[in-house]
């Protein structure tokens, strides 16, 4: 970690408090205060010009006056002086500062001035802001507490982001007398520089945080905090509570897909899709802090409760319906065991019942079957302190089980007099325990959705999914020749010429602009017919009366014309009407009605949404969110998260609907939304799907001015694989090669690279004896954020196997203009020009990113490293830190 660019604000060797005060009840007083009760291992001083002395410290005028190096300021005087102040500490050589006080953006205009003014200074010095408006930063390992919050806090392996400093104190208060301990705290304020994405960044890398906990009441920079989330998540459990989870009023939406979904909504969707999960109260967080305290992990969510009174096991069975976790379902085997432990009174399911007299054994034997069984993932026990009960007996019996399995167990032990002792040894055996059922069975949710979510996080989705490519530059013609004619709104023929541009089945459309062209298709196309009003001002066509169905013969189509035009006329007067639709009628018996949209989040960008069509869509509200790229377990998770998918099966007289159409139909669509970064709304409502294929019934589709920027996919939170580099290759001796960016299904692959390498080319690389790589290194090594770092491999196909020859890559820096770099080639592929070749790709890639600049550490014995840097135009200069360390730096 020390050479992490925010070392100086979270492991400072010094601090200096600028603002420092006797007074009790000032900030700057307080934090000195808590900096010295926290027994901070490096140098304090205090800084105000009115004083010489400061609770027994020395008091220094301004930074200016202090002799020795200073890593971090906290900054606690009124917000005028903050920007000059900022430039001193720049001007010093710091290069962290934390800013507790207010009145910068949140509080207007004035406010504004000041904050852009502060983090100008900040910039031009390449200092690293935490605030303002907040209540500060705590790493209890080092003794370091610049918060002016009381009491402290224990250290331990979880980290907490919050922001809002309200929330900090309430969960610093609850956790000293649970046991809970932290390795971080971070208030951020209003984030004017730092932000979760970075912070994240650090801890993930921390070795003193295993979990991370976030308040989050709005998100600023989508690209950055999904990459920080997806990298932190990776290795360790991240578990976020979001404030305004419901929107206090409804924006103007111009297709169904934007007044159906929410942004909690789309938020829930961007946790899962990063690998974390998502508790609703403050409650839930701290339940969540006692099982990520206690390593608890699951493999599912099929839960076992094992009770001695039949009343709470209800409730819990309750919350486990509520919450979209499952009651296991015994085996024969589990159900034979508990037939011979239990009274024959028995529940004889589960919930487990094992009846008020029940004694430790009777606990211990019903948990053990329940543990072993195949078909449960975790064990919730209660206990209600009847005239029988030993809790303490049954509570050391709970603990002996749990040790014996890796299966998480959580205890509810109800009461309070009675149980106390027995309360009190859960705890010291880390075994999270409550004091009603519904906590409990939250906490089970919430690390079963890890789990899950874990899934997720995992896929990596490319912007093409299948073999035949769409016609991306058409569909691009037809979008700038409706926007040059300053059109939002794509008519419903455009709007199918632009899903047909993607492979996407639609239904066929003709305009008519009199009751005779419209005989004429109708003729044409075969009766039945559908007629359907086609207008620029009319976004709902049914709600105005602009559609009519069924229509057998010439004389039912004229009248039907006619009142069409007089019906939309009345409905909407003024609107313009362009003429009437002329469609087959698509008659499907076993067709079941759908909707496929696309919205544009203001925070996350493009979001595609799936579930029930037709009229009704809004009234029914059964949609599931995704973030794009999909790939097909995407697709599948997020169909089957509906209540429409129980129908999509075979359903009474209806044969099974064609899910492969379906799903190849959301693939397309979630191209359409890569590779098409003007698309802000779509609706295909109705999607008609059976047994042959999917139809697009109906399309509406609202467009906008391109993103300004250069990355195809700034528009996206999450970047897709970037399959425009992979690309193939060939050795003299006709060897066939893939140089590729890797993948996370890569991990046993690149793992029996590494294990192959000999002991002096690992050591070259890593700098390290290792034999293979750890698990979190394998993750962070195969599960990489293709925005901000690449890794790329050259492969070859062995025995009908892939086989790894060599990787190189490269991860972005915080200024954003440079990199790091690392390459190795497998010992018997070297000397080939596999190594040159695959450093030029990986440079044009940085190249492409607008860096410019790459650097890396080669060992000084490294001769061949060195030479082949030397050819590449590198320069090589002796590292200031390690004599047995060369750097190499090269400019494009």
């Amino acid at each position: 970690m020390a050479s992490h660019y925010l070392t100086p604000l979270f492991s400072p060797r010094s601090v200096a408090v600028i603002g420092a005060s006797n007074k009790p009840e000032a900030i700057g007083g307080f934090v000195l205060q808590n900096l010295l009760q926290a027994g901070f291992r490096g140098k304090i001083y205090a800084v105000n010009p009115k004083y010489t002395e400061i609770q027994g410290q020395p008091c220094y005028a301004s930074l200016a006056d202090i002799p020795d190096p200073i890593d971090l300021v906290v900054i606690a005087t009124p917000a005028a002086s903050v920007p000059d102040l900022v430039e001193a500490a720049g001007h010093r050589g710091v290069r962290a500062a934390v800013v507790m006080s207010a009145g910068f953006s949140e509080s207007g205009a004035q406010g504004k001035v000041l904050e852009a003014a502060m983090q100008q200074n900040a910039q031009r010095h390449g200092l690293r802001l935490i605030g303002p408006n907040c209540l500060g930063i705590m790493r209890p390992s080092i003794g370091l507490d610049v918060t002016f919050s009381r009491g402290g806090a224990n250290p331990g392996n979880l980290a907490l982001v919050s922001q809002s400093g309200a929330i900090c104190t309430a969960i610093l208060d609850w956790a000293k007398p649970n046991g809970v301990g932290f390795s971080t705290v971070v208030s951020v304020g209003i984030s004017a520089d730092l932000d979760f994405g970075e912070i994240l960044d650090y801890l993930v890398a921390d070795p003193l945080t295993d979990s991370v906990l976030l308040y989050i009441e709005g998100i600023r920079n989508a690209r950055g905090f999904m990459s920080g989330l997806r990298a932190a998540a990776r290795v360790k459990p991240v578990i976020v509570v979001k404030s305004g989870r419901h929107q206090s009023g409804s924006r103007a939406a111009l297709s169904h897909s934007g007044a159906l979904v929410g942004a909690d909504d789309v938020f829930d969707a961007a946790l899962a899709r990063a690998g974390v999960v998502r508790v609703d109260t403050i409650v839930q967080l701290f339940a969540a802090a006692k099982a990520l305290a206690g390593h608890l992990r699951s493999q599912g969510n099929r839960l076992a409760i094992v009770t001695n009174g039949g009343g709470p096991g209800v409730m819990a069975a309750d919350r486990v319906a509520e919450r979209g976790v499952q009651l296991a379902e015994l085996a024969p085997e589990t159900m034979t065991r508990l037939d011979a432990a239990l009274p024959v009174t028995w529940s004889h399911g589960n919930p487990v019942d094992v009846i008020g007299d029940a004694d430790a054994g009777r606990y211990r034997a019903a948990m053990r079957a329940c543990l072993e069984d195949p078909g449960v993932d975790g064990v919730f026990v209660i206990l209600t302190p009847q005239a029988m009960t030993r809790p303490l007996e049954v509570a050391e019996a709970v603990i002996e089980a749990a040790a014996s399995t890796s299966k998480p167990v959580l205890a509810c032990w109800m009461g309070e007099t009675q149980i106390v002792d027995g309360r009190r040894a859960l705890t010291a055996a880390g075994i999270p325990n409550f004091r009603t059922p519904e906590p409990g069975v939250d906490v089970f949710a919430c690390i079963s959705a890890h789990y899950v979510n874990q899934k997720l996080l995992l896929q990596t989705s490319g912007p093409l999914s299948h073999h035949l490519e769409p016609d991306v530059e058409g569909a691009r013609l037809l979008i700038e020749s409706a926007l040059s004619e300053r059109r939002r709104v794509l008519s419903e023929m455009e709007s199918k010429a632009l899903l047909a541009a993607f492979h996407i089945p639609v239904a066929q459309a003709m305009l008519a602009r009199s009751p005779n062209e419209a005989l004429q298709i109708a003729e044409q196309l075969g009766f039945p017919i559908a007629m359907k009003i086609l207008s620029p001002d009319i976004t709902h066509k049914t709600d105005a009366g602009g559609v009519r169905l069924n229509l057998n013969n010439a004389s039912a189509l004229r009248s039907a014309y006619h009142e069409l035009i007089a019906t939309v006329e009345e409905a909407r007067p003024g609107a313009r009407i362009e003429g009437v639709l002329i469609e087959p009628m698509v008659i499907k018996p076993n067709g079941r009605e759908l909707l496929v949209g696309v919205i544009r989040d203001p925070v996350f960008g493009p979001v595609i949404t799936f579930g029930a069509g037709g009229t009704a869509v809004e009234v029914l509200a059964d949609r599931a969110v995704q973030l794009p790229p999909l790939n097909t377990y995407l697709v599948r998770n997020m169909i089957a998260s509906t209540r429409i998918s129980r129908l999509l099966g075979a359903f009474r007289h209806l044969p099974p609907a064609n899910m492969e159409a379906l799903e190849s139909l959301l693939l397309r669509v979630s191209e359409m939304v890569c590779e098409l970064p003007w698309l802000e709304e779509m609706d295909i409502n109705p999607l008609i799907l059976d047994e042959h294929g999917a139809l697009a019934a109906d399309a509406r589709i609202v467009i906008g001015p391109r993103p300004p920027v250069a990355d195809p996919y700034a528009h996206m939170a999450i970047c897709p694989y970037p399959t425009q580099l992979v690309s193939h290759w060939q050795l003299p001796d006709g060897t066939n090669l893939t140089i590729r960016p890797i993948r996370p299904e890569d991990a046993e692959m690149e793992q029996a690279f590494v294990r192959g390498l000999s002991h002096e080319t690992k050591y070259f690389r890593f700098m390290d004896s290792l034999q293979e790589l750890s698990p979190s290194a394998l993750a962070r090594f195969t599960q990489i954020d293709y925005d901000r770092e690449m890794a790329l491999l050259v492969s070859t196909v062995e025995n009908g196997r892939e086989v790894e020859l060599a990787i190189a890559r490269y991860i972005t820096n915080p200024d954003g203009e440079s990199c790091e770099f690392a390459l190795v080639v497998a010992d018997a592929w070297q000397h080939r020009g596999i190594g040159r070749k695959l450093l030029h790709s990986l440079f044009d890639v940085a190249r492409q990113k607008g860096l410019k600049r790459v650097e890396g550490e080669v060992l000084h014995s490294n001769e061949k490293m060195l030479e082949m840097m030397q050819s590449l135009d590198f320069k090589i200069n002796q590292s200031p830190e390690d004599a047995q360390v060369k750097q190499v730096v090269k400019y494009f």
